[in-house]
């Protein structure tokens, strides 16, 4: 098995490689989107988002955590080179799937009317709900054929099924909505999600053939595991529960409309600018976890992670700044340019994001679930009455200023306890990479809204240049300096 390092080349060579598949993911999922926001408009991909919200809300309510600590359960005993440990926990953590999955089909089915009444104000939508239910049970199959691929560092076949997954998704949901409309969403939402619980066991079958046991003396081997998942699960319930609120909230006080601006925005900034975020989990999770101890080794691993981050992520926020105006209408279209000012704010939230992210897997990788979900409940508290505030004073452009301004209070917030509870420190190397980056990305966010052509243009280049500039001084820095205690702290 191969070892994992800490160097700044590794961490490069996996960003890289994961981002890569993850922006050719968006590419195709661009495309879709612009097909079908021309084909429906804002109102079905309001329709859209609202379902898929409540689909991820009863997914993460129910799924027990099984996706996330599954990979931790099989990585340990991938570790140990025991092949017939190996293969009885993928079967624990398969038949934990199967379970969860019965129970999140259970739990949609029971809980459509309720979830009807308080996301729309208008028409009955409960038989839509049923006939989603399927879906969280195939995620929940998904999630755990998923999570035994990345255990056993099946890097090759994720890859694969992802991109098989986009451009499947992509033949199959187009021509439906094309020919049927709204009519095609449930369908649409449906199919995506068989393709995708169908093309991750065509490959994770290969490796560990199919095998589930349902008795109770079985799956009570998997008590650790759960105890583990619960924090997950509550953390999942609320960042979809939030979700949820923020998008049932914004259709109440606002429109589908309005959800399904929201929805592009949040899109096209949290979702396709976060493809530099995409080897978090897939390799520098696991890299984390295998640290003994909080202390220097941790500090590294974090802070290299941090900087390595900032420094690919600058550039393109700087260039997908200046390029809304073009960019909007290409994916979507005209309708969707109010959504700008919104996406302004959070262009910038995406870079505290490269800041905090590699911090908030620190009491994960610990397995301290109740720091975590302290964590995650102090990031709910704070950005529903933000969001609630902000869309009252400056409409959509109001929600990019509430993302800003909670991730600005998280990355606060992350900063103090990681500190208090695990010694954690930045180091100057760290904190010299953010200084050089931020200015540069709050720049362009100032200058993006000069009415002046070539003010916007020409200063939009330049910001550009001395982006890619730092960051080629930077990188080259850090692999002259990489020293084996990871530098001074503060």
């Amino acid at each position: 098995m191969e070892r994992q390092t800490d160097s700044y080349r590794h961490i490069l060579k996996y960003t890289s490689l994961f981002g890569g598949i993850q922006g050719l993911n968006i590419l195709v999922g661009m495309i879709r989107n612009k097909l079908v926001a021309v084909i429906l408009g804002p109102n079905g991909m309001g329709l859209i988002s609202l379902f898929n919200s409540t689909v991820k809300l009863v997914s993460d309510s129910t799924n027990m955590g099984v996706s996330v600590s599954g990979v931790k359960t099989l990585s340990e005993a991938y570790e140990q080179s025991d092949a017939t440990a190996l293969a009885e926990q993928v079967r624990l953590v398969r038949s934990w799937s199967v379970v969860v999955a019965l129970l999140g089909l259970v739990a949609c089915v029971l809980a459509a009317p309720l979830v009807d009444s308080c996301s729309f104000s208008w028409g009955s939508h409960t038989l839509h709900y049923l006939l989603l239910s399927p879906v969280v049970a195939l995620m929940a199959l998904t999630g755990g054929e998923m999570a035994v691929l990345k255990a056993v560092r099946r890097l090759r076949a994720l890859a694969k099924v992802s991109v098989y997954n986009v451009f499947a998704v992509l033949v199959v949901t187009i021509p439906l909505y094309y020919i049927y409309g709204e009519a095609a969403i449930v369908p649409s939402l449906v199919a995506a999600a068989l393709i995708q619980a169908v093309l991750t066991m065509a490959y994770s079958f290969r490796v560990f053939p199919p095998r589930v046991s349902l008795s109770l003396a079985f799956l009570r081997r998997g008590d650790r595991m759960l105890r583990l998942g619960i924090s997950f699960v509550v953390v999942g319930m609320m960042g979809s529960g939030m979700e949820f609120a923020i998008r049932s909230y914004l259709n109440v006080a606002g429109s589908l409309a309005t959800v399904g601006l929201y929805n592009a925005g949040y899109m096209m900034t949290m979702t396709y600018g976060g493809m530099v975020f995409a080897a978090m989990e897939t390799d520098f999770f696991p890299r984390l976890s295998a640290v003994a101890a909080p202390g220097a080794a941790m500090n590294r691993c974090v802070n290299r992670q941090i900087e390595v981050s900032v420094v690919l992520i600058a550039p393109l926020l700087v260039a997908f700044m200046f390029g809304l105006p073009v960019l909007l209408p290409l994916l979507f279209s005209g309708r969707f340019m109010p959504v700008a000012g919104m996406m302004r704010f959070t262009i910038v939230a995406l870079m505290v994001r490269a800041v905090k992210l590699p911090m908030a897997y620190i009491p994960l990788s610990r397995s301290d679930s109740r720091s975590y979900l302290l964590m995650e409940s102090a990031y709910v508290v704070m950005i529903l009455p933000l969001m609630y505030v902000c869309f009252g004073r400056w409409g959509i452009t109001g929600t990019g200023v509430a993302l800003l301004m909670g991730a600005l209070l998280d990355l606060t917030l992350l900063l103090v306890y990681n500190r208090w509870r695990y010694g954690y420190r930045p180091s100057h190397s760290t904190l010299l990479c953010v200084a050089l980056q931020l200015p540069l990305v709050v720049a362009a966010h100032l200058l993006a809204g000069v009415p002046s052509t070539w003010a916007y243009w020409g200063g939009g280049v330049v910001l550009l240049a001395l982006s890619l500039a730092c960051s080629r001084w930077l990188f080259v820095r850090q692999r002259r300096h990489q020293v084996t205690d990871g530098g001074p702290y503060v």
